[in-house]
C-alpha cells in the first residue's frame, strides 16, 4: 500500500499549537528542545516492541515501525541541518523527500529493534547538538528550496514538533 505523500507546509507549528498532538510551538524555545527530544525518544522503544509494529492502522497511515524509522531519520536530518546553519552563512538545505526515503529505505521491512536503537542514538546526537547552541548562534539563517527561512531557533522548534506528533500518531493507533 502506497501512502499519499504529505505535501503540507508544517512551518506554522513554529508559532501555533498543533490541534492534533497539542505541541505548542509558540510556548517552546530552543532551550526546551533537548528535553523534548530526550523525553520523546524514551517513548519509542515501547512502540517499536508492539506486536502490531508492522501493521498499518489504515491504508493512509504508516505503521509504528515506519513512523519510528521516519523519526530516526528526522533526528539525523535536523542534526545535519543544524550543522549547516552553524557552519555556513545562509545555507540552502538539500531537499529531502521523506516519502521517497520511506520507500527507498524500505522502512516497513526494517528490524524494529534496530530502528529503536538507531532512533535513540540519533536522538542523543540531536540533544547534544541542539543543547550546545549558544545565544550568539540563534539567529543564523538557512533556507529550504521552497523558500521557507529558518533560524537556528525556529528550526529547533519546527523539528521538535515532528517526533512529538508522530509518537502521538502511533499511540492513538492502538
Amino acid at each position: 500500500m502506497a501512502i499519499a505523500p504529505d505535501t503540507k507546509n508544517w512551518t506554522w507549528v513554529i508559532d501555533a499549537a498543533c490541534p492534533d498532538c497539542g505541541f505548542d510551538g509558540a510556548s517552546v524555545s530552543i532551550r526546551d528542545v533537548p528535553g523534548i527530544i530526550d523525553a520523546n525518544s524514551d517513548g519509542w522503544p515501547e512502540q517499536l516492541a508492539r506486536p502490531d509494529v508492522r501493521e498499518r492502522p489504515d491504508a493512509a497511515t504508516w505503521s509504528p515501525l515506519e513512523y519510528g524509522a521516519h523519526v530516526r531519520d528526522v533526528h539525523r536530518k535536523m542534526t545535519e541541518r543544524l550543522a549547516l546553519l552553524l557552519d555556513q552563512d545562509d545555507p540552502l538545505f538539500p531537499d529531502w523527500d521523506q516519502d521517497a526515503t520511506a520507500v527507498a529505505e524500505r522502512y516497513a521491512e526494517q528490524d524494529p529493534a534496530t530502528v529503536a536503537r538507531e532512533l535513540g542514538e540519533a536522538a542523543d546526537r540531536a540533544v547534544t547538538a541542539f543543547g550546545a547552541v549558544h545565544d550568539g548562534q540563534l539567529e543564523r539563517t538557512g533556507r529550504r528550496s521552497d523558500g521557507s527561512v529558518f533560524t537556528v531557533a525556529t528550526l529547533a522548534v519546527y523539528y521538535a514538533h515532528d517526533p512529538v506528533h508522530h509518537l502521538w500518531d502511533v499511540r492513538r493507533s492502538r
